[in-house]
């Protein structure tokens, strides 16, 4: 059954600079057990919420069979960490996340290409390795809560992208 492994709305960005720096120092409370979805906006406490530059961006997801073991939504900075969900391959697609609060729609508008901070955060040669497989930034279309457990998954696809 699919899941939501992890979920992540923190208020800072930590890659500023150079990857050579390092990050910043992430803060308390940024991995938690569920986040509050606001249409058109994003995430509720995330550092893109409402960022008129982000809204078609605000919410990103990623598998967790993209990423090497150990590796989770704190090196990525991805928002929601997906199991059992090939979310790479639903850009142009409506993602309709259902983890017991009701659903969420989410409009995947385009990949969410990796930098050269993952072969920093995560280690040498992630950076490539997640080339086509870094995830996706998603555009919330309701109001909603997505929780860490099983969910319900729906896609919905425009016309000219159904087999």
């Amino acid at each position: 059954m699919p899941r939501i492994v992890q979920l992540l709305a923190s208020p800072v960005h930590r890659y500023v600079g150079r990857p050579a720096d390092g990050p910043t120092p992430a803060p308390e409370g940024e991995v938690v057990e569920e986040i509050q979805v606001r249409a058109g906006l994003g995430i509720v406490g995330d550092r893109y919420f409402g960022r008129p530059a982000h809204r078609e961006a605000s919410v990103t997801l990623i598998a967790q069979e993209s990423l090497p073991p150990g590796a989770d939504l704190r090196q990525v900075r991805r928002n929601v960490l997906t199991a059992g969900i090939a979310v790479d391959d639903l850009v142009g697609a409506v993602l309709v996340l259902d983890s017991g609060a009701g659903p969420v729609r989410l409009r995947v508008n385009r990949p969410a290409n990796p930098c050269a901070w993952m072969d920093v955060a995560i280690g040498p040669g992630a950076w490539k390795a997640l080339r086509r497989r870094g995830g996706v930034r998603c555009t919330p279309l309701t109001d909603g809560v997505l929780r860490v457990g099983p969910v319900d998954v729906a896609i919905e696809r425009p016309p000219d992208q159904r087999p």
